[in-house]
């Protein structure tokens, strides 16, 4: 179907012809007539003002217009897509979680798709506030073009983008906390290896990771170890995961040690004593034993920023802006670590903690689509974190 043989109907009507227009013809009307797309939306959003909350049919098929627009390497298109996220999907027409899906989406794909002259004209004009049209889609762009190392260089292109970057940091974006290039310890983030997915049996996690023996005086250590509360710490360790929709709550312990613990007994005898419902085991259902191996700081926070790039089964990824946002929020929760301490100085000290991931053959994990553990023990060896998901809502999962 071609847009010239669509007549403008009721905002249901319309959506549905959008919603059946295949991804090849929406890519055709890009490239040829990007123009007549852009109208299509602004003909769904005006169909969408009596929709209220209710409207997420209509911005789904808005934003599936956005994303092929920004795919489409062509000024034009980039322009295009950067005025539907920013005028057309006002707050009381689009869900909000719906929009800042597309907002997010269609800046990595501008990041992606489109060469950098594609791009610079779009921070010519500093925001006066966070709340400004368009602040938030250029904040999660230049999160994307730092991921990707599109905002180094020199140029007048590229002085515009640190102006709108200080800026924003100026105005306290939260985006605007995070480096403008990927540092070394993010080195993993969006890169998938063959053969390197993810672990789901006790020989994959040997085989990449160094097992920490057993341990009588860790087993002693973990029974008088007392647990400690912290919401704060909690809810910022399990954001990646909650906000890529993982179908069950991670399960986030923090606990404290009355006196040092040697690193080489913080393994899985320590670990099996602690409180943790994920290492409860029902009688008769453990299906193998537990181990727990040295990991690096690296290994950890590429799973906290996949879990919120990839989103769960039944979520959401979150772009790779936000992802890496929510994946330092929970590396400092592990840490113990305040907000006001420099990113570069807890990268310094992730060298003084003991990671390790563990994994367990109980109800609570399922070892089919996603499961993550870990252990932090901090520089005083009397503090320890501990971080569990499971990508599954199924109780008591074979």
């Amino acid at each position: 179907m071609s847009h010239d043989q669509v007549t403008p109907g009721d905002g249901a009507s319309e959506r549905r012809r959008w919603e059946e227009t295949g991804p090849e013809e929406l890519e055709r009307l890009a490239r040829q007539r990007p123009e007549e797309l852009l109208a299509a939306v602004e003909r769904l959003c005006r169909g969408a003002s009596g929709e209220g909350i209710s409207g997420r049919p209509t911005v789904r098929t808005i934003g599936r217009i956005a994303e092929v627009l920004a795919d489409t390497r062509s000024r034009g298109c980039a322009a295009y897509a950067v005025d539907i996220v920013d005028r057309l999907l006002p707050p009381e027409v689009a869900a909000s979680d719906e929009r800042d899906r597309i907002r997010r989406s269609v800046a990595a794909r501008l990041a992606k798709a489109q060469p950098f002259r594609n791009l610079e004209s779009f921070f010519e004009e500093l925001p006066e506030a966070l709340h400004d049209p368009g602040a938030e889609t250029r904040a999660c762009l230049l999160g994307e073009l730092a991921l990707l190392g599109a905002s180094a260089g020199v140029g007048p292109g590229r002085s515009r983008l640190r102006a709108y970057a200080e800026r924003l940091r100026e105005l306290e974006h939260p985006l605007a906390w995070l480096p403008e290039i990927r540092l070394d310890i993010e080195h993993r983030f969006m890169v998938r290896v063959r053969g390197l997915g993810t672990v789901k049996t006790s020989q994959q996690l040997r085989s990449r990771f160094p097992e920490i023996p057993l341990s009588e005086r860790g087993a002693v250590a973990g029974r008088v170890a007392v647990r400690v509360s912290d919401g704060g710490r909690t809810e910022a360790a399990a954001r990646p995961f909650t906000a890529g929709g993982w179908a069950r709550t991670p399960e986030v312990r923090f606990f404290s040690l009355p006196e040092p613990l040697d690193p080489g007994d913080f393994g899985m005898s320590f670990l099996e004593q602690l409180s943790l419902d994920c290492l409860r085991a029902d009688a008769g259902r453990r299906r193998g034993a537990a181990l727990a191996c040295a990991t690096t700081p690296d290994d950890v926070l590429n799973e906290l920023f996949s879990a919120g790039y990839y989103g769960g089964v039944g979520g959401q990824g979150q772009g790779g802006a936000y992802a890496r946002l929510y994946a330092w929020d929970s590396l400092y929760a592990l840490m113990g670590l305040s907000a006001d301490v420099p990113l570069l100085t807890a990268v310094r000290v992730t060298a003084d903690h003991r990671w390790v991931r563990f994994m367990a053959f109980t109800p609570w994990f399922h070892h089919d689509t996603a499961d993550v553990a870990f252990a932090v023990l901090d520089p005083t060896r009397t503090r320890v974190a501990v971080l569990a998901a499971t990508d599954t809502d199924r109780e008591g999962a074979d």
